[in-house]
């Protein structure tokens, strides 16, 4: 079930994707190639399945949940063309295709992020059938702040600040809750502000979704030192090399796991005191730890 609602969710945003990019002139014919490349090189679509998956369990029609998740992929697609880029990361490859930056240009890859950061508002900002204009200026609030300064762009600069350094675990929690976590709450988040959900279940909600972001980005420091680099899609041991803090620096690799397991224990603690359905989240919430990419 969980693999098929994955597929069918990836399928859905990848069609969405298309739509909205498609749609545009060609007026700077490589701009939108790079845009392109950077939002459709694949990937898990964690982001769009949450918001997919969580508004399925709790009734919101899936049309009224499309802008939603192409908005929240365009802002994770320019976070990672950014990140690629030799200023950051320096990566050449994502996903086992090249990044941007060498697909194209660094100067293209630094536009086609920009770009797709403004697609995401620009599609928040289109009239959604079956949600009021204050529901949608609270989406674009919602995800401005994620994606910003109190979010991921905040936790990226300090992951920049903190390299060759020894960070304390605090400092490393704190940091993956807004470079990663950020956006994964989002996800959760815009599904509830897509329906009327009570203020005790989009609690469990939220707090379901601060284990499973934390939880996610500790098994990415797992699968860096454990993968190889045909399933990461982009060389292994990377942050090894960056000389990053991780979980398993820190903790140990046992440790980590064992973190990694406890998160994941918490958000389906959270899970059971909900009224509904929820055991396609809980499965993906096990995913998280169980995947090898």
């Amino acid at each position: 079930m969980l693999a098929d609602a994955i597929i069918e969710y990836q399928q859905r945003v990848d069609a969405q994707l298309k739509q909205h990019l498609s749609g545009l002139d060609d007026h700077a014919a490589t701009l939108k190639a790079a845009m392109t490349h950077g939002a459709l090189i694949g990937g898990k679509r964690i982001r769009p399945f949450l918001v997919y998956s969580v508004g399925t369990m709790l009734n919101v029609p899936l049309h009224k949940l499309d802008a939603c998740a192409a908005a929240i992929e365009c802002i994770h697609a320019y976070s990672l063309i950014h990140d690629d880029l030799p200023a950051m990361d320096d990566d050449h490859l994502r996903r086992g295709q090249p990044t941007v930056h060498i697909a194209f240009d660094e100067a293209s890859a630094i536009l086609a992020g920009d770009a797709l950061q403004t697609l995401a508002f620009d599609i928040l900002s289109q009239p959604i059938e079956g949600l009021t204009a204050q529901q949608q200026l609270k989406l674009v609030a919602t995800l401005a702040k994620a994606s910003g300064y109190q979010g991921m762009c905040g936790g990226q600069a300090i992951d920049l600040a903190s390299e060759g350094k020894r960070i304390d675990l605090a400092t490393l929690t704190r940091l993956h809750n807004k470079k990663t976590g950020a956006l994964i709450r989002c996800a959760v988040e815009m599904a509830l502000i897509c329906t009327d959900a009570s203020d005790k279940d989009s609690a469990a909600m939220l707090e379901y979704a601060d284990a499973i972001g934390l939880a996610f980005q500790v098994q990415d420091d797992i699968l860096d030192i454990t993968a190889t680099t045909e399933e990461l899609g982009k060389p292994q041991g990377s942050d090894t090399q960056s000389d990053k803090s991780t979980f398993p620096q820190l903790l140990g690799l046992e440790g980590a796991q064992e973190t990694a397991q406890q998160l994941v224990e918490d958000a389906l603690s959270a899970l059971k005191t909900l009224p509904y359905n929820s055991q396609l989240i809980a499965d993906f919430a096990r995913y998280i730890i169980e995947r090898r990419v």
